[in-house]
């Protein structure tokens, strides 16, 4: 036996201590996650229209992912944050148009707060087997909550809204917005997954064949079912057409002030009726069945006002056919409401719908002596509007025509809900000239398109100042106006009453995919208390 002995006065040999991080690197590695999560939030707002970009959805999520993965709470807060102040202070700034900065980066803050909790649940999930499923549900989780809170929501951004030229858009019929929304998310997040298991595959020279085949999978599987709803993607007339008009009288000019002329308001589009008149008598357009005007066409009350009816009378005996009017009425219990009138050229008024879904510090203002206090502006709102409470469906001649006023197109149930009830095409009558020339007109043209598809109706846009259009059930737009011209729109449109998966499923998508990210946030949560107590103690 051979023993070897070791001196006691020989030094221990210790490991070397390891060199702390230059501070500058501590720095730059901070940074870097906040200054990529900031432009891939600002990648997602450039696939948005009037862009037709839709494809940037993709690598943004998965810069967003590559962000988050493995991350603390707290680093998920900070950087979903981030993410959203990208995103939406670029997207809604038209908000600000009139009414300065303020109100808009008001609005971008409490927003991105939506934004910052979503990166806090996909950090959790993100160390969950096949984590982009369960991200992709926690984002829509997130725009579920943001749609209806605070003061009945706000979804505009919402990723569907993105995809109206995608791939994608078929998904709308099959599971509505959430379903889509879901799919490009998922895809995005999975192109990142992807990217990593090759990359880590490259390092370790061996392959984990189930983690490697799941990301592929989440790439490859929404774009398989977007191909497999298509077949719900259709135009065909199933009870015949009708020949609509819509009717873009124009503004004197753009913004706030153009209430103070509400009169020439409502002459304009009276008067573009009247030319429509002409040129059917002259055989140069066809007579159309009915026609459409935009949301607050006639601000002045025809109830009320003797001139403002005589006015729409007169465009109504000369087109020959009903016109849906948007007016501003007050009733006779002292209720404002947001109006659409269904017009006869011979009974005059026989209908009406009252806008349901209304827009708060815009026709309302919530908490009004609360934020009077930081803001006179809400003085600019003299008297808030009240909401229906019925769906909007109007028989014109023969037509079930479905009604959602302006902002009511962000709304899933404010569309839905007048299928469910008849509608055979949508009209989505809108006033977008207190917001210029902004994108807020093709972000919401876009929705309009979201929405044909979504319920395979024809959905007509009618707007002051443009953009006007006519939409087929399959999304694309076949007739529209310029911005800030008088116009009108004639088109023959397939009429439709079958329903859509997505129509018949309503909200249920987005609750499941609401529990799919309650379960995924449950399990990290169990995962993390585990890992906790099986750490040794000191």
């Amino acid at each position: 036996m051979t023993v070897t002995a070791t001196s006691i006065d020989e030094p221990e040999q210790l490991e070397p201590r390891a060199e702390p991080a230059p501070r500058a690197a501590r720095i730059a590695r901070r940074l870097v996650p906040a200054a990529a999560a900031a432009l891939s939030g600002v990648l997602l707002y450039v696939s948005f229209p009037p862009r037709t970009l839709w494809w940037l959805a993709l690598p943004a999520f998965a810069v967003f992912g590559w962000c988050l993965r493995g991350r603390t709470w707290k680093a998920g807060l900070g950087l979903g944050y981030v993410f959203g102040l990208g995103f939406l202070l670029p997207l809604l700034v038209w908000t600000g148009v009139e009414v300065g900065p303020g109100p808009w980066l008001a609005l971008v803050a409490v927003e991105a707060v939506f934004v910052a909790l979503v990166g806090v649940g996909i950090a959790a999930v993100s160390r969950l087997p096949v984590w982009p499923v369960w991200a992709a549900a926690v984002w829509i989780a997130g725009e579920a909550a943001r749609a209806r809170v605070p003061f009945g929501g706000f979804p505009w951004g919402k990723i569907a809204f993105g995809q109206a030229d995608g791939v994608f858009l078929s998904l709308a019929a099959a599971g509505g917005t959430p379903v889509l929304g879901f799919a490009v998310v998922l895809c995005g997040f999975g192109l990142y997954e992807t990217v990593r298991q090759v990359a880590g595959a490259r390092r370790a020279r061996t392959v984990q064949r189930g983690a490697a085949l799941a990301a592929v999978l989440t790439v490859v599987a929404p774009v398989a079912g977007a191909f497999a709803a298509s077949p719900l993607v259709s135009d065909a007339a199933e009870d015949g057409t009708a020949t609509v008009a819509v009717i873009q009288g124009n503004v004197p000019r753009a913004g706030l002030e153009f209430n103070a002329q509400r009169r020439a308001v409502l002459d304009y589009h009276a008067r573009e009726t009247e030319r429509l008149a002409e040129q059917v008598r002259a055989g140069k357009v066809a007579q159309p069945d009915f026609v459409l005007w935009p949301e607050n066409s006639s601000d002045i009350d025809p109830f009320r006002n003797s001139d403002a009816r005589a006015v729409i009378d007169a465009a109504a005996k000369a087109i020959g056919v009903p016109i849906s009017v948007g007016g501003v009425v007050l009733a006779d219990n002292g209720k404002l409401y947001n109006e659409q009138i269904l017009w006869d050229p011979e009974k005059g008024p026989t209908d009406t719908y009252d806008k349901r879904q209304i827009q708060p510090f815009g026709e309302y203002i919530p908490l009004r002596s609360f934020i009077s206090v930081f803001s006179s502006d809400v003085d600019m709102v003299r008297q808030d509007f009240s909401r229906g409470d019925k769906p909007g469906v109007f028989a014109m001649a023969g037509t079930e025509v479905g009604l959602a006023t302006c902002y009511e197109a962000a709304f899933d149930w404010a569309v839905r809900d007048t299928v469910t009830h008849g509608a055979q095409m949508i009209s989505v009558p809108s006033n977008n000239a207190t917001f210029d020339r902004s994108e807020m007109t093709y972000q919401q043209l876009a929705m309009s398109r979201i929405r044909a598809v979504e319920h395979s109706r024809t959905v007509t846009v009618p707007v002051t100042s443009g953009v006007s259009a006519v939409i087929m059930p399959d999304g694309r737009i076949v007739q529209r106006t310029q911005m800030f011209t008088p116009d009108s729109l004639v088109a023959e449109v397939p009429l439709r009453s079958s329903q859509t998966p997505a129509t018949r499923l309503g909200v249920l998508p987005e609750v499941l995919l609401v529990l799919i990210a309650a379960g995924g946030l449950g399990w990290a949560g169990t995962a993390a208390v585990r890992s906790r107590r099986s750490e040794p103690s000191e």
